[in-house]
């Protein structure tokens, strides 16, 4: 329960709605229970059953003078007009009362709307703004298709099943208090009989819908694998189709499809239990009032017939509300389960903090500095990524990072804007640790290009300015010809304007990096970090993309990844790591005269 308390939470902003739809409700069960008391005795009065009234009544704050003025009323227009003139008047006295009734019941309605789609909205920006603030470590762990069912499908639930009980939570307690309220004015007794009848249907009740909130929780995790095999497949389909792998992957999505639809029928089989075994309770409660009511009419003449008539027809309207909050119970026990796996984002641990008094940082100036770095991806771990890491570049000079796969060249690029920190030691930037600086300042220092192109199904202007404020198509323009990009984006359908499609799937992967490579030149950043930039790409697009690479780091500190190692001849520095050490370290002469791990892999690469 405590996770539906976090998300009524939400509520606080729209107190003034919430206000308005109680007010409103209130209104039209007033409204109704009119329609239920006074019709009765009207109808009596007109085909003469009960005597008509005469003496006007003495005004009190009672509910009976409200019926008793209203026999008055009914009984002088009789009188004067006659029966046929007291029917149209009963009639329109109906009329009204049911038309206040509904119009309330749609503004109760209508108050509610911003609230419930508000707090959706709500926690859907919540959710969006923590995933953009968890660090990358985060998702290492995560399923990015379970991430997509807890973001879409998991806050969809949480609307149908726990924002839509808002209407029963705001409404139904006053239709019972009330509607109980006008039972006692009838007979004390026989209310109290109904109420402890309603108290064991609700145990009943809660017993079957205990299990909900788990199968609950199982549905929505089986959704989150459903739509992790959905978009695996749509991100590997070159390769399925390539080794033949479709029926396996059919297999595969099939199982996983079985298992949720397994699940999915037995909640559903559960929840929709609710309305005929409520219903059916609801009868076996009326028929037990009607036998003790019936008692109390006949053997002990302790309540008259017709008032308890009247009382059976105010206690049938009490039905409706019970079989509402059992519906409502059934659907927060699975709605809890989507709001957990909601909070469980919401409440993941933010690993990059930034400092209360961090300082900001506007410039580059002089040194980067590792100082006895240690890194490992899991503190709990004993794989130790990186370790005594001691490394200096000063400003405008390029430095390199060579070195097998898993070395920890890609590692060290990631620290450097707080992707990840350090477990052990510091990264210094003009003297300063970096975890001292401002995040968002930090950041802006580099211009990260990688060896996978990643850009957004948008415009290729929106794609070159993004991150970027305020830039001008003159701005872009001259970026992407730095880049050697603007010729090829002339010739695009729309030019600057052309949808490049899903990861830029449009475009040739040169294309494609020379976009990312405009982006970083019209940031102007003073730190470039280039992984692989080059390494997926053809001899020609490779050359157009180098040629391009060249002029983004004229006057730039540059951390260069790279396996081709020709293209990191020229480096100020180059840094051959192993096993997140750093094996051996200087210029490409002087490692090539050293005749060490370096100049072997030169002579590899030189076949």
């Amino acid at each position: 329960m405590q996770q539906f308390l976090r998300i009524l939470s939400y509520l606080r902003k729209y107190k003034l709605q919430a206000i308005s739809n109680m007010v409103f409700n209130l209104l039209t069960i007033l409204f109704s229970l009119v329609s239920i008391v006074m019709l009765m005795p009207f109808l009596q009065l007109l085909f003469g059953k009960i005597p008509p009234v005469y003496e006007r009544p003495v005004f009190s704050l009672h509910p009976n003078y409200i019926v008793d003025f209203s026999k008055y009323k009914l009984s002088m227009i009789i009188q004067q007009e006659g029966t046929e003139a007291g029917l149209i008047y009963i009639c329109i006295a109906v009329a009204i009362i049911f038309f206040f009734k509904n119009m309330f019941r749609f503004l109760a309605l209508y108050a509610l709307s911003p609230l419930r789609n508000g707090v959706v909205r709500d926690i859907r920006n919540d959710l969006y703004n923590k995933l953009l603030a968890l660090p990358l470590s985060f998702y290492s762990r995560e399923k990015k298709g379970d991430l997509i069912a807890r973001m879409t499908d998991d806050v969809k639930e949480v609307e149908v099943s726990i924002m839509s009980v808002l209407e029963v939570t705001f409404r139904e307690p006053l239709n019972i208090i009330i509607f109980l309220g006008a039972m006692l004015m009838f007979s004390v007794q026989l209310t109290l009989f109904v109420f402890a009848m309603l108290l064991v249907t609700g145990f009943f009740i809660g017993r079957v819908g205990r299990t909900l909130k788990k199968q609950g929780t199982e549905g929505q995790e089986q959704l989150g694998f459903l739509i992790s095999v959905v978009d695996e497949t749509l991100n590997g389909l070159r390769i399925i189709h390539g080794f033949n792998a479709e029926l396996f992957k059919r297999t595969q999505f099939s199982d996983v499809n079985q298992k949720h639809y397994l699940i999915s029928k037995r909640i559903f089989a559960r929840r929709e239990l609710s309305s005929p075994l409520t219903e059916f309770l609801a009868i076996c409660v009326m028929c037990l009032v009607l036998w003790f009511g019936g008692k109390l009419v006949l053997q002990h003449q302790q309540i008259a017939a017709e008032a308890f008539i009247t009382f059976m027809v105010i206690f049938s309207q009490l039905i409706p509300p019970a079989k509402n909050f059992s519906a409502a119970f059934y659907n927060i026990q699975k709605g809890l389960a989507s709001s957990q796996r909601i909070l469980e984002i919401l409440d993941a641990k933010v690993d990059i903090q930034e400092s209360p008094d961090a300082m900001p940082i506007k410039e580059f100036n002089h040194t980067i500095e590792f100082r006895d770095v240690q890194f490992a991806y899991n503190r709990i771990d004993d794989k130790v990524i990186l370790k005594n890491i001691n490394l200096k570049i000063e400003k405008g000079k390029m430095v390199a990072l060579v070195g097998q796969s898993g070395a920890g060249k890609t590692t060290i690029a990631d620290l450097l804007p707080r992707f990840y920190d350090v477990t052990g030691g510091g990264i210094f930037i003009d003297g300063k640790d970096i975890r001292e600086y401002k995040l968002f300042d930090l950041r802006r220092l580099y211009g990260i290009v990688t060896q996978e192109a990643i850009l957004f199904n948008d415009t290729v202007y929106n794609n070159i300015t993004f991150g970027v404020g305020n830039a001008t198509m003159e701005d872009v323009k001259k970026a992407a010809e730095i880049a050697n990009a603007h010729e090829f984006i002339q010739g695009l359908e729309n030019g600057y304007n052309t949808i490049i499609g899903d990861k830029g799937n449009k475009l040739s992967g040169g294309e494609r990096q020379r976009l990312t490579i405009a982006r970083a030149v019209l940031k102007n950043p003073p730190i470039l970090i280039l992984d692989e930039a080059t390494s997926s790409l053809d001899s020609n697009s490779e050359k157009l993309v180098q040629d391009a690479l060249n002029k983004l780091m004229k006057g730039r500190t540059t951390i260069v990844i790279a396996h081709r190692l020709a293209t990191i001849q020229y480096a100020d520095e180059i840094i051959l790591m192993q096993d997140g050490n750093i094996a051996e370290r200087g210029n490409h002469i002087g490692l090539m005269g050293h005749n060490g791990q370096y100049r072997k892999l030169v002579e590899l690469q030189a076949f």
